[in-house]
């Protein structure tokens, strides 16, 4: 049986299966996940738990002798087997599959891998567990639907944020949901529950550093070049995130009124976005200078008339 992350806490509320296998790309998903079959082990009556490391030189008789160590009252029992290298080896694999077998009442099995690729997904052990009982695959969300995710989050401490608030955050944290989770929480200390604004979840999330894109943010708005250039180069020496940086600029290009400059400088955003992501090459900082003169130059007038003091202007009097 295949489950969602999202679909275990529904899943839980019933009898435990026999054997739960996790494995997935994403620490903080497995990690929860585990948690919540551990603690609903515990409600379920299953006082008692083994942890087991299967690292370098274990014996698989461990894992065997484990299930059949029964408390001397009888009472139910967890194994909680993690695999830290997701491979077993042929002697571990062998030893997983006969392991189904030995499932019985009054056993819980919690098997915890790492992010498994293609092959090891379609490996006989793997296809046997997953049969034999529930598997989870804990991958972090792709990053178009961070911020949706972000504010699931926020709803379970029932606060929520606008939807540029939510792109704020996804963009810090450059997809490490550990990091959103941190900054999550940080909101649910700092503010009551309801509606946070953008600017409430501005100040919380940026750092005390010196520069700060809300800093480039206010230079972009009053088309100041000077500063907005120099904001610039504090955030480059002080390594901010590329993605928040390029958030920034993308948001005050959007937020313009010049059409034409506002294509021509969305279209380098998105350029600049594929550098990012190695997918381009160049200089992103140069190009994020680029970009920034251009949305402080939005607005002007790029063929000016002249004046009447001007050349070519004839001025008449009365």
């Amino acid at each position: 049986m295949l489950l969602r992350p999202e679909q275990l806490a529904a899943h839980l509320d019933k009898p435990l299966a026999p054997l739960y296998l996790l494995h997935g790309d994403e620490p903080l998903l497995v990690i929860e996940a585990g948690d919540a079959i551990r603690a609903a082990a515990r409600k379920q009556g299953f006082e008692e738990r083994e942890v087991i490391v299967a690292g370098t030189g274990f014996k698989w008789e461990e894992l065997f002798l484990a299930a059949g160590n029964m408390s001397l009252f009888g009472g139910s029992k967890l194994v909680d087997l993690r695999i830290p290298s997701g491979k077993p080896g042929r002697e571990g694999s062998e030893a997983l599959q006969r392991y189904i077998g030995t499932l019985g009442p009054g056993i819980v099995t919690l098997i915890t891998l790492p992010e498994l690729d293609w092959q090891a997904k379609k490996a006989a052990w793997v296809t046997v567990l997953s049969n034999a009982g529930v598997a989870i695959e804990c991958n972090a969300p792709p990053l178009a639907r961070l911020p949706q995710w972000i504010a699931e989050r926020m709803a379970r401490q029932k606060q929520s944020a606008p939807r540029a608030a939510l792109e704020f955050i996804a963009a810090h944290v450059e997809g490490n949901l550990l990091a959103a989770h941190q900054e999550i929480q940080k909101l649910g200390l700092i503010h009551p529950p309801g509606e946070i604004s953008l600017e409430q979840v501005e100040a919380a999330v940026m750092n005390v550093a010196r520069y700060d894109v809300s800093d480039l943010r206010d230079a972009l708005k009053a088309r100041d070049t000077v500063r907005a250039a120099r904001t610039l180069e504090g955030l480059k020496g002080e390594d901010a995130a590329p993605p928040l940086v390029l958030w920034a600029l993308a948001t005050e290009a959007r937020n313009s009124s010049a059409a034409s400059t506002k294509m021509r400088a969305l279209l380098q955003a998105a350029r600049i976005d594929r550098m990012i992501k190695g997918l381009a090459r160049g200089d992103v900082w140069d190009e994020f200078l680029q970009l920034a003169l251009k949305i402080t130059r939005m607005g002007e007038n790029p063929h000016p008339r002249p004046s009447p003091q001007g050349r070519g202007v004839t001025s008449y009097g009365r």
